[in-house]
């Protein structure tokens, strides 16, 4: 029996949350002394006291959950997220349509960074920082943030800590899943921080900094500029913004062994050396291309080739060149990026860098087993064998990767008659990256598509930060079978 009550209790603590971060938007307006303070003021009235409501009148009768809970939870807690989420867009008058305002929050939470707007920089500050600061919590993840700053809810928190953290497997980097998602956040605020006092000894002003370091670290993409990190043309904040997009992608817990000191363990692991080796050769290749066609001087091609890839490949979305007028190898390079996505447990998008590594070395035991059929050949992933249930499910999630896609990609068609667009536009969202191929490019928005697109299109976007299992699984018979 599904625990109803108790996920109802703690979506209201964690909406809570989203008040308090509604009130700090709420100062920033009164700061700059814009028009936007009393929609962020009654977006924290109002979701403060339904969190109070679901919190604390909704009293559980016990405090155990499931793995079924887990899911059920979850993806609840992001709908949830991104319904109150909408409150300031829909009360401040910057995004009036309820679909659209829908559509730029899951955006956000997501950390897709498709957007609707084509006005961005006539937004209020406390607007643009909103918007910014939801891609920033959605990165590492909501729950996460939930564990580690509420650890005295009373559970341990592993299926919630499961069924949001990206990857086949879920290693803690501390005793329990609680304390590993607190040391996890706890490097998140770091490395924020230093990219924000980067960025700032730079052209960017410390408001603009703080915004584009939560959506660097959050992989998201929003920027307070219309023409994104293009706006400021400056090589060293497009190399500063390139490292931590770097940074983004890698296995977080990787990052933290790696901090504490242990630097050997990331140049061992497998995934790290492919993601660095398939990030080298897709920039040198799009940058020697740039060259040969004279786009630019050798830094130049290499620093935008460079930026480009670990923008598609962390599923961030920045942008500093439109990629659409480069020759059409850069744009089959790009697109091959954005279904591979960043490495496990981070906050990059995409099936995972590990995962096509498992199906590769899957691969390669099938075909030694039709040679030496009575052989056992072990697929292995850092020199240890994997378990046959991981590479079932790797198998599994792939093909339901595929499957989501073809599907969107023709539903999408209805809605445009540009296949381009259709087909990016599903892959962008699903792998959280934002801008796609055709009217969605790097210079374009989402704002033209109707209204049921950009439903289908938020659907794929939670789907795709969820890892697909966590959502699809809901509309199974089974799962609702006590």
């Amino acid at each position: 029996m599904i625990n109803f009550r108790f996920i109802i209790s703690i979506i209201g603590r964690l909406i809570l949350i989203e008040s308090g971060c509604f009130l700090i938007c709420t100062l920033l307006a009164w700061t700059y002394g814009e028009k936007d303070l009393l929609p962020f003021l009654y977006s924290a009235l109002v979701t403060g006291g339904a969190g109070l409501l679901l919190s604390f009148l909704i009293r559980p009768a016990d405090r155990v959950l499931s793995k079924k809970d887990g899911y059920l939870a979850v993806a609840l807690i992001w709908v949830a997220f991104s319904l109150f989420g909408t409150l300031p867009f829909l009360l401040g008058g910057a995004i009036p349509s309820f679909t659209e305002a829908f559509f730029e929050t899951m955006s956000g939470f997501s950390t897709t960074g498709a957007s609707i707007l084509n006005n961005i920089e006539t937004l209020p500050h406390a607007t643009l920082f909103w918007r910014s600061l939801t891609q920033w919590l959605g990165g590492l993840g909501i729950v996460v943030l939930f564990l580690a700053v509420l650890p005295g809810l009373g559970i341990e928190g592993r299926d919630l800590y499961v069924a949001e953290v990206t990857g086949p497997t879920h290693n803690k980097v501390a005793s329990t899943f609680t304390s590993s998602a607190r040391r996890l956040w706890l490097f998140y605020v770091l490395c924020t921080g230093i990219q924000t006092l980067l960025l700032h000894v730079g052209d960017m002003s410390l408001f603009d900094a703080a915004c584009h370091s939560f959506s660097t670290m959050g992989s998201g993409g929003f920027s307070t500029k219309q023409a994104s990190i293009a706006h400021w043309d400056s090589a060293y904040i497009q190399y500063i913004v390139t490292f931590f997009m770097f940074v983004a992608g890698i296995n977080y817990a990787l990052c933290l062994s790696t901090f504490q000191g242990d630097f050997r363990k990331m140049f061992r692991d497998q995934e790290f050396r492919w993601y660095v080796i398939i990030l080298a050769t897709a920039g040198i290749l799009i940058a020697v291309t740039l060259y040969a066609i004279g786009w630019a001087g050798p830094e130049k091609c290499l620093r935008d080739a460079l930026f480009q890839v670990v923008s598609i490949l962390s599923s961030t979305g920045f942008s500093t060149a439109d990629y659409l007028v480069w020759p059409p190898l850069i744009g089959l390079l790009l697109l091959m990026l954005m279904f591979i996505g960043g490495c496990a447990s981070s906050t990059a998008g995409g099936i995972k860098v590990v995962r096509i590594q498992l199906l590769l070395e899957n691969a390669l035991v099938e075909l030694k087993k039709i040679i030496h059929p009575n052989a056992v050949f072990p697929v292995k992933y850092n020199s240890k064998s994997v378990p046959p249930s991981i590479v079932s499910g790797v198998m599994v999630f792939f093909s339901l990767y595929l499957m989501l896609f073809c599907v969107g990609s023709v539903l999408m068609s209805l809605f445009t008659e540009d296949m381009a667009t259709a087909c990016s536009a599903v892959i962008s969202c699903m792998s959280n990256i934002g801008p796609g191929f055709g009217e969605i490019g790097p210079m374009g928005t989402y704002s033209h598509l109707p209204g049921a697109a950009k439903w289908l299109l938020s659907f794929l976007m939670l789907a795709g930060r969820l890892e697909i299992f966590t959502v699809l699984v809901l509309f199974t018979r089974t799962f609702w079978k006590k």
